[in-house]
């Protein structure tokens, strides 16, 4: 079994925000695979289903990005999962928007869900698909940028960004993850 959290902002004001493309490509795989995300266990919204042969966990935490290890926590205690078997997927301003990398461990990158994420597991040994988002323009705070909108001209850019990661996530579940970086990475 695989579990993948999204992670992102719990409410409609944020749910086209940059910060929520995480909510946006599980939403996607959702879609793809017939999986309904509406389970409400461990402070998320869970969805289980079958893709490619795998049985596969779709996480969105309910707790506000910046508290995204709680949920992961709770969900790892109640299902004694592995982190092995965990994918997080994130919004990340230091790749560019339509464009997706993936890792297996690192720092948090300045990232708040990430950081809580291994504050809550104890460590930074786990799978990442991190979607690009750019960064803004000079002048204008994160904090405003995260929360905003994607603008029209993007919107190419990040359909591109959701499908690329569904199909590395896709990928992610039959290849080793080493093998799905070396695909997606480029």
């Amino acid at each position: 079994m695989k579990w993948i959290v999204g992670l992102g902002n719990p409410g409609s004001n944020y749910a086209k925000t940059r910060h929520n493309i995480g909510f946006m490509a599980l939403d996607r795989l959702a879609d793809r695979h017939n999986i309904s995300i509406t389970q409400n266990k461990c402070k998320a919204l869970i969805g289980e289903g079958n893709i490619g042969g795998v049985k596969t966990v779709l996480i969105k935490p309910m707790t506000y990005m910046n508290l995204s290890g709680e949920s992961v926590r709770a969900y790892m205690d109640f299902y004694k999962v592995s982190l092995e078997d965990l994918i997080v997927v994130y919004d990340d301003m230091d790749t560019e928007i339509g464009k997706v990398r993936l890792r297996y461990q690192g720092s948090a990158g300045g990232h708040n869900g990430i950081k809580s994420i291994i504050q809550h597991t104890g460590t930074q040994q786990f799978n990442r698909v991190r979607m690009g988002i750019s960064r803004p323009e000079p002048g204008h705070a994160i904090v405003d940028y995260v929360l905003s909108t994607f603008m029209k001209k993007e919107k190419e850019a990040l359909d591109q960004t959701i499908e690329q990661t569904c199909d590395a996530l896709e990928h992610s579940l039959t290849h080793t993850f080493e093998q799905t970086m070396a695909k997606f990475n480029g």
